[in-house]
């Protein structure tokens, strides 16, 4: 009975000496083989195994080394097969239906070329946003929800907007009306997480719309669990450290009427039962709406803009639900105060900043970024569109994402918040 025991208990201390050997190995040098260094990304000096101490090191290190260059190609086995299955049928020529050619049209795309020039102050731009982001995390002075947070306190789902390019290193938190459309597009190029016709994708604009948003076609943070279980936050930590950070971002408020033009003044069905219904039902005492939203538009039953707001500053919508993510602040999607982003890019400049962010990349050569999305819902247009909202829900909107207008630069309306 003594022997066996004692084998037990040898091999329980043997197992635990590995796992702490593998967590050591991941911190150090796990992801060295695909770090990339840009302009962007902040290298950390490497330092020394610790060895156990005992004549036997060697054999320690080559085991570790061992298993997991068996983790990582188990992990690539199944990013191919991932890769297959979502491997698209052939598509002879790009199409775009009535309905397709009229979001493009609210949302504001344009498709011509633009030359965007490179301006030598570029870099100390990013510098400022990134400094101000730091400065306003670290000040008490500013207070929200889940800014004192940990990064070990998000839980998995609230990850869900952190896309990861592994080939490249690269990290990207996307925020929908913020062109996460094309910038999704970039990363699958980049990845090469999906194909066409056996290969990966090379031009962002070939890949059609309706796979840029399918959640199986990114790798992104909250599936981390299911393919490295318990090693999956530390992982998560070591790639954030590793990698380059990016987002996009824009005024809240104009935000919030871009969500609203694409989602309520659409016949979006999807939204019209989730969205659409409650709020008529609610805030514009419809008791009985009918069941398709191309019935609704034809009988001139839509959302205004003052139902929506009305929603977004009720109390009891949150405690049904989260905010949809097209409306839902910035700083519960991306969690700037949690995550030290190396680039924060905005919609207002984005020429300029997505041909900044490709070539820190060392991407440009590689491919460009679509032709850029034109903010047909301009600053300019709050005014008109908040000139029927009370100026005191006007006030309490503000207070709802002062966050996002404080953390990334965005000056307080004043115009709409006084008389």
């Amino acid at each position: 009975m003594t022997k066996p025991r004692l084998f037990g208990l040898w091999l329980v201390l043997g197992s635990a000496l590995m796992i702490l050997l593998i967590i050591v190995y991941w911190d150090n040098v796990g992801t060295a083989n695909f770090y990339l260094h840009t302009s962007l990304s902040r290298p950390h000096i490497l330092e020394p195994l610790p060895t156990p101490g005992l004549g036997g090191e060697n054999v320690f290190t080559s085991g570790v080394d061992e298993f997991l260059d068996r983790l990582l190609s188990l992990d690539a086995k199944q990013n191919d097969l991932s890769r297959r299955k979502t491997e698209q049928p052939p598509v002879l020529a790009p199409s775009k239906s009535v309905l397709s050619h009229m979001e493009e049209t609210v949302r504001g795309y344009d498709w011509s070329t633009h030359d965007a020039q490179q301006n030598p102050d570029r870099d100390r731009q990013q510098e400022e946003r990134r400094s101000l982001l730091r400065d306003f995390c670290a000040n008490a002075s500013l207070a929200f929800p889940t800014k004192d947070r940990t990064f070990d306190d998000i839980p998995n789902y609230e990850l869900n907007h952190l896309i990861v390019d592994d080939r490249h290193g690269v990290i990207y938190c996307y925020v929908p009306k913020v062109a996460c459309t094309n910038w999704k597009r970039v990363m699958i190029v980049l990845s090469e997480s999906l194909l066409d016709r056996g290969s990966p994708y090379r031009d962002p604009l070939d890949i059609p719309r309706e796979h840029v948003h399918n959640s199986s076609t990114h790798l992104t943070f909250n599936k981390f669990w299911r393919r490295y279980g318990k090693f999956s936050r530390h992982l998560m930590k070591v790639k954030l450290k590793k990698y380059t950070k990016f987002l996009f971002v824009r005024d809240p408020f104009v935000r919030l009427i871009s969500a609203f033009r694409s989602k309520f003044e659409l016949e979006n069905e999807e939204f019209y039962r989730k969205f659409a219904v409650p709020m008529l039902r609610l805030y514009a005492n419809h008791t009985s709406l009918p069941a398709s939203v191309s019935e609704a538009f034809s009988a001139g039953l839509k959302v205004s803009f003052a139902n929506f707001i009305q929603y977004l500053l009720d109390p009891h919508t949150e405690k049904l639900a989260p905010f949809n993510e097209h409306w839902r602040q910035v700083y519960r999607l991306c969690h700037p105060c949690q995550i030290d982003y190396d680039f924060v890019g905005k919609l207002e400049t984005l020429d300029e900043d997505a041909a900044q962010l490709l070539r820190s990349l060392k991407v440009d050569s590689q491919l460009h970024f679509p032709p850029s999305y034109r903010n047909r819902t301009a600053s300019s247009w709050e005014e008109d569109w908040f000139a029927n909202i009370p100026l005191a829900w006007r006030q309490q909107l503000y207070k709802l994402y002062e966050a996002d207008f404080v953390l990334f630069g965005y000056p307080k309306p004043e115009n709409l918040l006084r008389d």
